[in-house]
């Protein structure tokens, strides 16, 4: 099930709304203000319908989920209590989220590689699990932020199981931590405006995928996946997947933020409009913030970070990051490609006053050319991918690819506008539930009407 589909939109989120909305009536009536109960019923509708969410696709796996946070719940348990058993107790937690994490979604890829060494090793044949990556980090956040001292252990398994499953973030996060939320599980309020805010947040979102995402990944896939490149063509298909990978994973957080805002949850941002950056350093703090700042804190920083072997540490979080993204060489080569870049900007371009119009040129043009890596993982077809870009093709232009720009125009142009950040203009305007009201009316409007009778579209962030 994905937020974009009708069956989601008006069965499972209209029914979820109305068994919360009963929930905690149930509650009000069952506990005081001051109970530490007082959310029991609400939680475990939540709980209930995130497993029900989950289910939908793929029913095995829940219980690969629930085992999981299992393992974790006794985990973090053992990391509370006081003694030498506290570091083992974290040791064991995280080598066994990331050995389940290998397991589904590396196991394959690795028996590849030894193939490709002349070992004949059988390549298992495992289905991924849609979203193992994001609860798996999440579980990780949460062990070490108990460790730390930064969180308490949760004693409450249903609780724990609350805050891994929860539906708006399970799929394709953002990468929620622990310690920023778990004070809500028991105790949260949610105004009219916060319910009128994530609303407004959530139809942002399905805009951004529906109308944008979704018209842009026509123009992309007919230009790429084929592998026939002109050079205006895969320059066109290029830039049109640039977009669409920004407003399809974009518009999910959107989503997500939304809905967990109407809950009584405030995620932190995902994204700040990466593509008005001025460095590659600089799109990286505003692209997939929740997964940089993880990386950032449990990783980069306990390598050494700044402080020694800087350019090494670096490597080994953008080798990771590649990692995460998928099991296949292109996104390991994609993660070092900004590796690289991102270590030469450190003692280059960083320490110099340059025009921000150069760096912000010199940003996109590395950026659309990294998405190119992303894209293909036939290496094959991403020399020739590159190979058109620069020029060598078989035609510079064809009649195609200009219909693509000009029978497109409106959707060019939406595209590079709402990439910037226009919605911060109107932010503080007077009357702007007016206006919200209008254009929130306008989206589902749209959406509907595109979602009608289309093909599924799921969200590319889902196969990671």
């Amino acid at each position: 099930m994905v937020f974009s589909d009708l069956f989601f939109l008006f069965a499972f989120l209209p029914a979820f709304i109305l068994a919360y909305l009963a929930a905690g009536y149930a509650d009000r009536k069952l506990f005081s203000p001051l109970d530490d109960h007082k959310f029991k019923a609400r939680n475990l509708v939540t709980v209930i319908f995130s497993l029900i969410f989950y289910a939908w696709g793929e029913p095995v796996y829940v219980f690969l989920m629930l085992f999981c946070v299992f393992v974790n719940y006794l985990a973090g348990l053992g990391i509370e209590g006081s003694g030498k058993h506290r570091k083992l107790a974290l040791v064991l937690g995280i080598t066994l989220n990331l050995l389940i994490l290998c397991t589904f979604k590396y196991l394959g890829f690795f028996a590849e590689i030894l193939n490709g060494f002349g070992l004949s090793v059988a390549a298992p044949k495992i289905a991924l699990p849609i979203g193992i990556s994001f609860y798996t980090f999440q579980s990780l956040s949460y062990l070490v932020d108990v460790y730390r001292g930064q969180s308490p252990a949760q004693r409450r398994f249903w609780d724990l199981l609350f805050y891994i499953s929860m539906f708006p973030q399970l799929i394709a996060g953002p990468i929620v931590r622990y310690q920023t939320i778990s004070a809500n599980i028991k105790n949260r309020t949610v105004t009219t405006e916060d319910f009128a805010e994530g609303a407004y947040r959530f139809l942002l979102g399905l805009g951004k995928k529906v109308i944008l995402a979704n018209q842009l990944s026509e123009i992309s896939d007919r230009f790429l996946a084929d592998g026939n490149f002109s050079t205006a063509g895969s320059w066109i298909g290029l830039l049109a997947f640039t977009f669409q990978i920004y407003f399809d994973f974009s518009g999910y957080s959107d989503m997500a933020i939304g809905m967990g805002r109407c809950l009584g949850f405030r995620f932190n941002e995902n994204f700040d409009h990466p593509y008005t950056c001025n460095s590659i350093t600089d799109f990286w703090r505003r692209w997939h913030i929740s997964l940089g700042t993880f990386f950032r804190d449990y990783l980069y920083i306990p390598l050494g970070g700044n402080r020694r072997h800087q350019a090494l540490n670096i490597l080994i979080v953008w080798f990771l990051t590649g990692m995460w993204h998928g099991a296949s060489w292109n996104f390991i080569l994609w993660g070092l490609y900004f590796g690289v870049i991102v270590t030469i900007e450190k003692y280059t371009i960083l320490k110099y006053k340059i025009p921000s119009f150069i760096l912000h040129i010199y940003s996109l043009i590395l950026v659309v050319l990294g998405w190119g890596i992303f894209y293909f993982d036939d290496f094959g077809k991403l020399g020739s991918l590159f190979s058109a870009l620069f020029g060598n093709a078989q035609s510079a232009s064809d009649f195609t690819s200009w219909a693509a720009l000009t029978n497109n125009f409106w959707l060019w142009i939406a595209a590079i506008t709402f990439s910037l950040p226009v919605r911060k203009l109107f932010k503080n305007a007077r009357g702007k539930w007016i206006y919200r009201t209008v254009i929130s009316l306008l989206i589902l409007f749209c959406s509907v009407a595109l979602l009608i009778g289309a093909t599924n579209n799921p969200f590319l962030y889902f196969r990671f």
